[in-house]
């Protein structure tokens, strides 16, 4: 009988059980720090004087989830997504800032540095507010985000920018002059700008003279293009339908949807995609509950985004802990932020949507 070997990350409490990932070219593989997690609950004393509503309000007091992280001056600064209890359903999203020295242990700044306001994307993002950010930086080393706006009704993709993570530029809704206007009322969330690793800072690369980005959070996902990584061309058929890039498979955990992970990455193997898969007991994996996400890679060619190369079989990662199975939503492991640091992979992600939790691999 073989002996089960245990390789350390020298974080405590953060054991490997195996020394390779599932396929040559996928990070990994990943253990959740579950000495420390989750890493960033939510907290009930600390307010905001909210423009819009007019009123203080506890703005992080029902849930924290779903962070994109960077790395900057040595240190991980993490923007998450956090919840008031005022809205009467789900409560109103706006973005707080965290930063911490070993990934593991952040201090948050007071109030939120991202949040729906008097201004022109109020329409947009009131009064669900701003969701789900991802960050890479520009050539120029101009942060970039992508977030959702949401209404109430509608989720849109939108992007803002900034030099230094708290003073943030909105920009405006991703898609919003695409095709004349096509996609201004139309559902999109999620995306998952290419970009190229430079020491531990992630900055958006070119192909083929353009800027791309992985989107959506449907059975189907998709792929657009820039000039300047602001306004966003959803790639199409010559019928005029978003092209599709890699799409859901019956008996997996991805059968009901994929949606990005953090940025897609590139290697020397291609273009990297961390993605999140929902499942359906019934059609998909079997092992997973019902409505429970999971995450899987893909790889796509690094001269042509569109060109799925491998993809892999089964999840890396799934909602096994008691914070990930229970919250706000039960069943949910849902990645979006990742930075090397310290010779590590920090894989952040939302549990239960709920709180946030870090895994952790050998770079």
């Amino acid at each position: 009988m073989k002996r089960l070997v245990l390789l350390a990350l020298f974080v405590p409490g953060c054991l490997l059980a195996q020394s390779k990932p599932e396929k040559p070219w996928m990070l990994g593989p990943f253990q959740k720090a579950n000495a420390y997690n989750p890493i960033l609950s939510a907290k009930a004393t600390t307010t905001f004087d909210c423009p819009v509503r007019k009123q203080t309000i506890h703005w992080e007091e029902k849930d924290v989830y779903n962070p994109t992280t960077v790395v900057r001056n040595n240190k991980v600064y993490m923007l998450y997504r956090a919840e008031d209890t005022v809205r009467s359903v789900g409560g109103t999203s706006r973005l707080g800032l965290a930063v911490s020295t070993d990934g593991i242990h952040f201090n948050r700044m007071p109030k939120p540095v991202f949040y729906p306001n008097n201004d022109p994307m109020k329409v947009y993002e009131w009064e669900g507010g701003c969701e789900d950010p991802r960050v890479v930086e520009s050539p120029n080393g101009v942060y970039v985000m992508t977030y959702t706006a949401y209404d109430g009704d509608k989720a849109r993709l939108c992007v803002a920018t900034s030099r230094n993570l708290t003073d943030w530029q909105k920009q405006g809704l991703a898609f919003g002059e695409a095709a004349n206007g096509k996609y201004k009322n139309s559902w999109s969330k999620s995306g998952a700008i290419v970009c190229k690793r430079v020491g531990d800072r992630f900055v958006a690369q070119k192909i083929q003279g353009k800027y791309w980005m992985y989107w959506g959070d449907q059975p189907q996902l998709r792929l657009a293009s820039s000039d300047d990584l602001l306004h966003w061309n959803p790639l199409e058929t010559e019928s005029g339908q978003p092209v599709v890039v890699a799409e859901s498979r019956k008996g997996k955990h991805d059968v009901r949807l994929l949606e990005p992970g953090p940025f897609a990455m590139l290697t020397k193997k291609g273009i990297l995609l961390i993605y999140n898969g929902m499942n359906d007991a019934k059609n998909g994996d079997v092992n997973l509950p019902e409505g429970a996400y999971a995450g899987g890679q893909l790889l796509f060619d690094a001269t042509d985004p569109v060109k799925l190369l491998d993809r892999s079989e089964a999840h890396f990662i799934k909602p096994d802990q008691p914070y990930e199975l229970e919250g706000q939503v039960n069943q949910v492991v849902f990645l979006e932020g990742m930075v090397p640091f310290h010779g590590k992979w920090f894989l952040y992600y939302g549990t239960a949507d709920s709180k946030i939790g870090v895994a952790i691999a050998n770079q």
